[in-house]
């Protein structure tokens, strides 16, 4: 021990050591008192706070009505949400300058919300919580994230779930963003499949191969949904046939599978169904696919979209088009 106390070295890891006490006790206190493990967020921000607690915001009691949920009665209409919310903040000097712009407006944090349940139907509350956690951490005064969301109409109670995470989770979590891929849109027969691939390989970005649904076999329906989700079943037949011609192919259907898939450089096919029926502002006819296919480039952002076959360009559309 120096003369003047602890060395600096020495007080940061005691005070290191205090804060990640403290953390723990505090779980341990929610893990045995029931009256804490379900309060409101700002009370669980608080009794996991250190001996320096940061600054925090909080959106209480939020209610938007949305759909969302796994089970087929919960298709087709809405139910009521409700988002409790609280931030803890990095530092600032918001305060003492009285500048708007050096805080985390209140309004980041319902325009999160509204962002994740626009962007595409989930079936769990727990996706919608972390994509909504990880746009709040994205706004650089947000250091950790105390987020509720309860369903207020599928029982006599309200159910929910409740996350925290924090920005340094977030970060490796999230890594880098993927890399753009090149949408290929096979509009008739592939006559030699591994020549295609070999040519494909060689592109600089990840491969996303979207077909057109067969010409014969699909069954008529009276309705145009059930029309629609019979040509992307189609589609899906077709896609798991493909994939089955060559091992170098993965079908996917969810956005976090083509990201997976773009970050370790495979050539997938893309099936439809999930994507297209769960996200606002899909095409409403499958057609010949090509919409989807000019859809999906869009949505990811294509560096391209590639055309194979005797198919004519779309017109107007935002992702580069050239033949393959």
């Amino acid at each position: 021990r120096a003369a003047g106390g602890f060395p600096p070295v020495a007080r940061m890891l005691i005070e290191g050591a205090r804060t990640s006490l403290a953390t723990i006790l505090a779980t341990e206190r929610l893990l045995t008192d029931p009256g804490e493990a379900f309060d409101h967020p700002e009370v669980r921000a608080q009794n996991m706070a250190g001996s320096n607690p940061p600054d925090r915001i909080s959106l209480r009691d939020h209610i938007v009505a949305a759909e969302i949920g796994a089970f087929q009665p919960e298709r087709g209409l809405t139910q009521r949400l409700r988002f409790n919310v609280v931030v803890e903040l990095a530092p600032h000097e918001g305060a003492a300058s009285d500048d708007v712009d050096a805080i985390l407006s209140y309004d980041r944090l319902t325009e999160a919300i509204s962002f994740e349940l626009k962007a595409e139907r989930l079936n769990l509350l727990e996706t919608l919580a972390e994509r909504i956690a990880a746009r709040i951490l994205a706004e650089p005064q947000a250091e950790r994230v105390f987020l509720r969301i309860e369903k207020l109409d599928r029982g006599p109670g309200a159910l929910g779930v409740e996350i925290v995470r924090g920005r340094a989770e977030t970060e490796v979590a999230g890594g880098t963003a993927a890399p753009r891929p090149v949408v290929v849109y096979l509009g008739g027969e592939v006559a030699d499949l591994a020549a295609l691939l070999d040519r494909l390989a060689a592109e600089k970005a990840p491969v996303i191969l979207t077909l057109a649904p067969p010409r014969e076999g699909r069954p008529e329906a009276v309705s145009a949904e059930a029309q629609r989700r019979i040509a992307l079943l189609a589609i899906e037949q077709a896609a798991w046939a493909l994939a089955s011609r060559d091992a170098r192919l993965s079908v996917v259907e969810t956005r976090t599978e083509i990201d997976w898939a773009a970050r370790h450089g495979k050539i997938i096919v893309w099936a439809p169904s999930k994507l297209v029926l769960d996200t606002a502002g899909a095409p409403e006819t499958v057609g010949d696919g090509l919409a989807l296919a000019e859809w999906l480039a869009s949505d990811q952002n294509a560096v391209a979209l590639c055309l194979h076959g005797n198919v004519a360009p779309p017109a107007g559309s935002r992702v580069p088009v050239k033949p393959l």
